[in-house]
């Protein structure tokens, strides 16, 4: 079974690793974490191979921009003059320092010891058990949502969110659910929470692309592109497939059955790493 992923063509693992991409980048269950496994499980991992993991990330941003395409340029028109407008952007920025800041400093720590699968697994169980905590708390009317409207967050909540999503670093903790679990956490509305997360996706993402294209720029050559076009395509119709299912999911339901799909991923790799089921590469 390894030997046929590992046969597949190169643009076809992109296709794959775009479409993963999109489908957990904005879902409580890190998306960093499934590229990991997913690259694993294809051989496809190496320096370049982590540096597309984070490029192809831009096409889940272009997908959040053009959901929110309305929200984002009622902002920028409204910049200059409307209170409202430069609220909603300074807590965008303000919530995106902390995680660029640790970020540049941590990145090659955090890519050389916990690029990893095992690494991983841990953050997916550890993480899957902190969503179980905060939606217990929940439901049991410890933790009332105090913020019902995206344009109520001050700066204080910005730096509490932005505190949060630093977490995400940490592959397989998710930078969505780090933010929205953090958010509930700290008196947002679930749904609240969640669409911050999306606006904050946008500076994180393109951040994240530009810092890594930059650095590792020297591991890239005209033959190259078509691989992360193609990645970054899948990426982004997936991506914007699932913000549209999860801004109606969150008006309904919680992220409790999140919560044991990473448990129970986070058992599997670990399991089949220790028995040897699974060679995983990292």
């Amino acid at each position: 079974m390894l030997e046929l992923l590992y046969a597949l063509p190169l643009l076809v693992k992109a296709a794959i690793l775009g479409v993963v991409e999109g489908l957990t980048e904005f879902l409580p269950i890190s998306s960093t974490g499934h590229l990991i496994l997913a690259g694993s499980l294809l051989g496809f991992a190496g320096e370049k191979e982590k540096m597309f993991s984070v490029a192809i990330q831009t096409g889940a941003m272009l997908a959040v921009i053009w959901y929110f395409r309305v929200r984002i340029l009622a902002t920028i028109a409204g910049i200059a003059r409307e209170r409202r407008a430069q609220r909603f952007a300074a807590n965008v920025i303000i919530a995106f320092i902390p995680a660029a800041v640790l970020g540049v400093l941590f990145a090659s720590y955090i890519k050389a010891w916990l690029f990893k699968p095992v690494p991983v697994a841990i953050a997916f169980i550890v993480g899957g058990l902190v969503i179980l905590w905060v939606e217990s708390r929940q439901r049991r009317g410890l933790a009332r949502p105090r913020i019902h409207d995206i344009d109520s967050l001050g700066a204080a909540d910005a730096v509490r969110l932005g505190v949060a999503q630093a977490f995400a670093l940490i592959p397989g903790t998710s930078r969505s659910g780090a933010t929205i679990i953090g958010g509930m956490l700290f008196g947002l509305s679930r749904q609240v929470a969640t669409e911050f997360s999306f606006f904050l996706a946008i500076p994180t993402l393109i951040g994240a692309g530009v810092y890594d294209s930059w650095k590792y720029r020297h591991l890239l050559g005209a033959g190259d592109l078509p691989l992360f076009a193609v990645g970054l395509v899948f990426a982004f119709f997936s991506a914007l497939a699932c913000v549209h299912w999860l801004i109606r999911y969150v008006a309904t339901h919680d992220f409790v059955p999140f919560a044991w799909y990473r448990i129970a991923f986070g058992l599997l790799v670990l399991g089949t790493a220790a028995s040897g089921l699974v060679e995983w590469v990292g």
